[in-house]
């Protein structure tokens, strides 16, 4: 396959999406990682449009079509905030503010799932209660329903970093189950790339990520 010139925004605290996603792209491909600073306050749907103004600004001043081929945005959570439209919404100002085509993870989750005809999935999370409805309701309006779902529950960033491999691998393997058609693992901090394979064998379903769907997607954009 080509090698891709990627541009990546995440979350400035985001320690896993740059080299997971970078081991899953063609040989010779690079991964220039720009980091979101976080906002001083929780992000609201009041919120939301100020914040996607200053990440179409960072984007601008930070990538261009001589140096990227593609520019991936992968704030899962605030992708879920925005919904579909939202989302959607962000990723046409960011291809207009960069001249790059445009992958966002929210979408790709749902692109992914779709690939593979998954209608009924589990899914784990390191979100609250309010974070993980609106993942479901993002589901939801791509025709995926969540039958199983638990959380790391995360109680504020240091502990959503701390969080381990294996502490994600063990909350999959007790979530999923044989009605379920694929098991989804949200979040781009979550590690999963050591286990991800292995874990789709053991339970003979699709095992897919935040990362891994991103990854995914962009690979099937032109270069």
């Amino acid at each position: 396959m080509t090698a891709i010139r990627i541009g990546l925004m995440v979350p400035a605290s985001n320690t896993t999406m740059e080299a997971e996603m970078l081991a899953s792209l063609p040989a010779g491909s690079t991964l220039t990682r720009i980091g979101i600073p976080r906002t001083e306050s929780p992000l609201t749907r009041e919120t939301m449009p100020a914040y996607r103004d200053s990440v179409v600004a960072l984007a601008a001043r930070s990538f261009a079509t001589d140096r990227h081929d593609l520019l991936v945005y992968g704030c899962t959570a605030a992708g879920f905030l925005a919904g579909p439209e939202g989302d959607a919404a962000l990723a046409r100002d960011l291809a207009q503010g960069t001249g790059l085509p445009v992958v966002t993870t929210a979408r790709s989750m749902v692109q992914r799932l779709q690939a593979i005809g998954a209608k009924s999935i589990a899914v784990v999370t390191p979100y609250a209660d309010a974070v993980n409805a609106q993942l479901v309701d993002f589901l939801a309006d791509g025709g995926i329903a969540v039958r199983r779902l638990d959380t790391l529950r995360a109680k504020d960033l240091a502990a959503l970093v701390a969080i381990s491999a294996p502490e994600v691998e063990a909350l999959a393997r007790k979530t999923m189950a044989a009605d379920c058609d694929a098991l989804f693992i949200g979040c781009t901090q979550l590690p999963t790339q050591p286990f991800l394979a292995a874990l789709a064998r053991d339970v003979g379903r699709p095992v897919l990520s935040a990362v891994s769907a991103t990854a995914d997607q962009a690979r099937g954009v032109p270069a």
